[in-house]
This record gives structure tokens, C-alpha cells and sequence, in this order.
């Protein structure tokens, strides 16, 4: 049975914006009270380490437990059957455990830490990026300046901005790049022969062609995404939004994202009284034929979700000129970790480039690579070179063209609470 989110739409945009920022002060000290009761006020900086050696002999024999979002089919066989083995090679365990939020696993942190559970917590690694990252630099959970002791770490761009920043937070050595990804937008062929090419031309195509587009209610990771991607075209681009927030930004520039929302609500499917709680959700409603676009910030899925008939074989990303966000995403190893010598193990092995090159093979996962490739040696080089090319999905140099830069994680709660507050809540 599918479950969806009833929402009611706002019946005055404008008198709803009146309350948005109140609404978001008192969040806000909600969120600071909470956070003081459970963030812990100072955490150990883990073990230090002098060279890649001292890693290894410390590591070997660790069970290494990685949290990550456990709702990706090819993403958990990928590190079961492919980065296991290899940790195991190098003495190193690697166990999976699935979440379904990523904030599970930090608030496991922060208890354990509340608790004084300082060198043996139950979270070794974690998939992780954004809001999470931030929150937990910010508490001090991470364990830092272990990432340049890793030896693959020298075939990663020390100037890529994807991988220097997450979400507008400097990343000073707290977490180890894993994979790129591209905010896209997917549509069926079949039923869309002229896909708009530009954000306001997907909105436009969605008033022109009731019910038959939609997107995730926020908080959800692609919905909240969405909005960010809106915001940007109704600002007239990303150079006129601050990357850093502020209230005053956030009070001149949100408005006129409700208000385009709030204009496209009733050619949304279900009149956008109600909106799918998750992009799996969403992604199910293109699979069944009740929407003909959606979107996803993981594209690399895609491929498989075609060969094995979950989406129409006439599945296809379209290419955005106004170019869509992209970021990277990370392991981060807590600083209460009692194996973080295997963390490291697990983490440096990941950015190897059989790793990288195995992950990026459509019919393993289809992630895209975070190594510099114009630094690799032609043999490996070609490795890369080699791999099929999805039918479905561009590679990333086209699909990463014109790629807006991620705002400050400090606006993605904002333009979530004003969402709810202007467009869903009542």
C-alpha cells in the first residue's frame, strides 16, 4: 500500500510569507535547545597516526561498520560484493548497515558521545553530505586531518570545489570524496517528444500538461533540492543568490519561489493537494505511468531501473541549459570510532581506481568518479575510457555543463520550513 503525505495548499501566498521568518526563529531556538541537550560540547580527537603504516598495522583485524542509506538496490550490492572484498584484502571488515536517514546515524553519534561513550561507538563510517556534515562539524563529531594521510588521495583535485566544500562548509580534512552526483531531470520519450529545456520551461510544460508532473514534498533530499533548483531560476540564475545565508537574503529572494510554486500547485498531479513523501515515491509514479518527468540527484540508478523493466525503456535525462546543482558525497568517520585506522582502510580503498571504475560501470552502480582523470597515467585513463555509456544517462562532462553550485547548508532548513509554511501547511 502507498502512502502519501496529505497536504493542504496555502490559500494566501502572501500572507503566509508574513509568517515565515518567525516561523524559522522559532525553529531555530527550538533547534539550538535540542541541539544543546544532545550535541556534545567537546569529543576526542581520535588516534593520530604518523604515516600510511601506522594506519595499516592499526587497521588490520578492525570490523568496520558503514552507515548508509540503505534504500539503493545497486548501491548496497556494490559495497557488499565489490568494496567488502577489497577491505577484507587489506585485514579490514567492512559491514553495511542500512539506514533510512542519514541523521540516524549522526544522532547515534551525538547520544553515544552525550553519553560519554568516547572510543567505541557503534558508527564507523558514514555515507554522508550537506546539513549532516555541517551539523556534525559543527558539534565536533567528526574525526579531522586524516584525509592527506591517504595515498589515493593524490588522484583527487585539491582545487575541485565539489570536493574542497560540501554544501558551503570547508571540508579540512573531516571527510574522504567518494562520488560525484548532477541534480537531473527525467522524462519519458514516449510521452514527451519536445522536453523544455530550461527550469521555467519544465514549469511551463507542467501548466501546459495537468497532472502530470510532480515533486517530493520537503524535507525529502530531492525535494528540498528542487526548491533550490526553482530559486535559482526565479532569481534569474545562481550569481543572484548569496551562497551564504542570511535572513535578509532569504527574505527578498523567497518570495518569488512560493510564489511560482504556489502559481503551479493546481497543475500538479493530484491538483498539488497531496505530494509524494520520497523520491522513491516519485519514482514510482513515472514507473506507473501517472506522471510523465521527474527528477533525482542520483542519476546513476537510472540505467538499471531501464534494463530491469521498473522504468519505460524510453526513459531519458534531459539535458538542462540553465545547468542543475551538483555536489559530491562522502565518508566521514566519527570521532568516537573505536576502528577508525579500518575506517581509513575502507575509505582510501574506495578512491582507488578499480574502486572508482567499478562503481562507475552503469551495470554495477553508474556513480561518477571523483578522480582527476586528466592526472591518472594512460593505462588507467583508459579504464575509464572503457566503460559502456548508459542509454539513458549522458556522461557526466555533458550532464555537468553549466552545473550550479549547491547553496550553504544553512538554506536548506529555511526553504524547507518557508515550503511548508507557504505552500503545504494549513
Amino acid at each position: 500500500m502507498q502512502i502519501w503525505l496529505p497536504f493542504r495548499r496555502a490559500a494566501s501566498p502572501t500572507t503566509a510569507r508574513r509568517r515565515i521568518l518567525p516561523a524559522l526563529a522559532t525553529a531555530a531556538v527550538t533547534a539550538l535547545a535540542l541541539s544543546a541537550c544532545s550535541a556534545p560540547t567537546t569529543t576526542p580527537r581520535g588516534p593520530e597516526f604518523f604515516d600510511w603504516a601506522d594506519v595499516q598495522i592499526a587497521a588490520d583485524g578492525q570490523t568496520v561498520k558503514l552507515w548508509m542509506w540503505g534504500g539503493d538496490d545497486q548501491g548496497n550490492a556494490y559495497v557488499d560484493d565489490v568494496l567488502a572484498p577489497a577491505a577484507a584484502a587489506q585485514g579490514v571488515t567492512l559491514e553495511r548497515v542500512p539506514i533510512a536517514d542519514t541523521k540516524d546515524a549522526l544522532n547515534r553519534v551525538f547520544t553515544e558521545l552525550q553519553a560519554g561513550r568516547n572510543t567505541d561507538g557503534a558508527v564507523d563510517l558514514v555515507w554522508i553530505n550537506g546539513d549532516n556534515f555541517r551539523t556534525g562539524k559543527q558539534a565536533d563529531a567528526w574525526f579531522c586531518e586524516w584525509t592527506d594521510l591517504l595515498p589515493n588521495m593524490t588522484l583527487v583535485s585539491d582545487s575541485d570545489p565539489l570536493l574542497t566544500e560540501d554544501f558551503g562548509t570547508p571540508v579540512d580534512g573531516c571527510e574522504a570524496p567518494w562520488h560525484k552526483a548532477q541534480f537531473s531531470f527525467v522524462y519519458n520519450e514516449a510521452t514527451v517528444p519536445n522536453p523544455p529545456t530550461t527550469i521555467e520551461g519544465i514549469l511551463d510544460w507542467a501548466e501546459d500538461n495537468p497532472g502530470r508532473f510532480t515533486y517530493p514534498a520537503a524535507p525529502d533530499f530531492t525535494g528540498s533540492a528542487f526548491l533550490r533548483e526553482v530559486l535559482y531560476s526565479v532569481s534569474g540564475g545562481y550569481e543572484n543568490v548569496p551562497s551564504v545565508y542570511s535572513d535578509d537574503a532569504f527574505a527578498e529572494l523567497s518570495p518569488a519561489l512560493y510564489e511560482r510554486l504556489d502559481q503551479l500547485a493546481p497543475s500538479l498531479w493530484r491538483e498539488g493537494t497531496t505530494y509524494p513523501a520520497t523520491s522513491e515515491q516519485l519514482t514510482k509514479l513515472f514507473a506507473d505511468g501517472e506522471i510523465d518527468m521527474m527528477m533525482t540527484y542520483g542519476p546513476a540508478t537510472l540505467t538499471a531501473l531501464v534494463e530491469n523493466g521498473t522504468l519505460p525503456e524510453t526513459t531519458r535525462v534531459l539535458t538542462v541549459e540553465d545547468g542543475t546543482l551538483g555536489n559530491a558525497s562522502f565518508f566521514g568517520i566519527p570521532s568516537n570510532s573505536g576502528n577508525i585506522a579500518g575506517a581509513m582502510v575502507v575509505a582510501n580503498e574506495a578512491l582507488s581506481v578499480e574502486q572508482q571504475v567499478a562503481k562507475a560501470d552503469p551495470a554495477v552502480w553508474g556513480q561518477f568518479t571523483v578522480l582527476d582523470l586528466d592526472a591518472l597515467s594512460a593505462d588507467d585513463r583508459a579504464l575509464f575510457d572503457a566503460l559502456p555509456q548508459s542509454p539513458v544517462v549522458p556522461t557526466f562532462d555533458i550532464l555537468s555543463q553549466n552545473a550550479n553550485p549547491e547553496l550553504s547548508a544553512e538554506w536548506v532548513p529555511a526553504l524547507d520550513d518557508g515550503w511548508r509554511t507557504t505552500i503545504a501547511a494549513r
